[in-house]
């Protein structure tokens, strides 16, 4: 509809063509990642898991550029019950509801704040560089949403080679965007103090408090996420007659084996 349209239109800066290759990828990605986008049921047993814990966070307020800061934490996840994946497959769950619903992330962008402090070896060790691969170009190159900074916090010799596998993959925009903060002072620089949590000596509410509306917010938007699982790229179709494959849209084909992450 029109207000879908708007979305990748302003994402995009009002480029038709950017728009429009948005779009495809947008679309393209849903097919080309089950591991993401089927089975979309919030009230899923892992799914609840992950919503009662948070892993990410709209806060309430923006900044004052009017950027929508978004907290996630890494770790806080019991490695032995749930997949990362899963976790992946709530967070965008969470993406699409913000997009949907907060134009703010298509016009003004976002402030993403990264929190390290749980993660351990087991954690990182479930990031594969394919899975990291994947990751990074649905945040880069899936969604209309302008990423203004990636925040990162309380970081710790574990999260170091996963962090140095996401940076490899990005774009040098990307890249000027990241953010590795040795202390709090030095994040309120970049985001403002009063609008984090009080856990992260903000007032912006508990984390408890924020938690608790994002689940009810994304297991109210249920029928809608699990609607949208059929709205995906039809690859018979496509001009050429050539599917799209892992390999095209994420290089599966063994060239891992050069990646540097040191």
């Amino acid at each position: 509809d029109s207000q879908w349209l708007i979305t990748f239109l302003r994402g995009c800066k009002f480029s038709l063509e950017r728009t429009k290759s948005k779009i495809e990828m947008f679309y393209t990605l849903r097919t080309a990642l089950p591991e993401f986008y089927a089975n979309r049921d919030p009230m899923l047993p892992e799914i609840q898991y992950i919503l009662k814990l948070g892993t990410m966070l709209p806060l309430p307020l923006p900044d004052d550029a009017g950027r929508r800061i978004i907290l996630m934490r890494t770790g806080i996840t019991d490695p032995d019950k749930v997949k990362i994946a899963d976790v992946f497959k709530a967070q965008m769950m969470v993406a699409d509801i913000l997009l949907e619903e907060d134009d703010r992330i298509s016009i003004c962008g976002t402030m993403n704040v990264m929190d390290h402090s749980k993660a351990t070896l087991t954690h990182m060790a479930q990031f594969s560089p394919s899975l990291t691969k994947k990751a990074s170009t649905l945040f880069q190159d899936g969604y209309p949403i302008r990423p203004k900074g990636m925040n990162h916090i309380n970081m710790n010799p574990a999260i170091i080679t996963v962090f140095n596998m996401f940076k490899s993959f990005m774009n040098e925009k990307m890249k000027s965007r990241l953010f590795v903060h040795s202390d709090m002072d030095s994040l309120y620089k970049n985001v403002p103090q009063r609008l984090l949590p009080q856990e992260y000596g903000g007032e912006a509410g508990s984390l408890a408090a924020i938690t608790e509306e994002w689940k009810k917010k994304v297991e109210a938007r249920r029928g809608w996420l699990m609607e949208g699982e059929m709205y995906r790229s039809d690859e018979k179709k496509r001009v050429g007659g050539r599917p799209k494959t892992q390999e095209d849209l994420f290089g599966l084909d063994g060239s891992f084996r050069q990646l540097n992450v040191d």
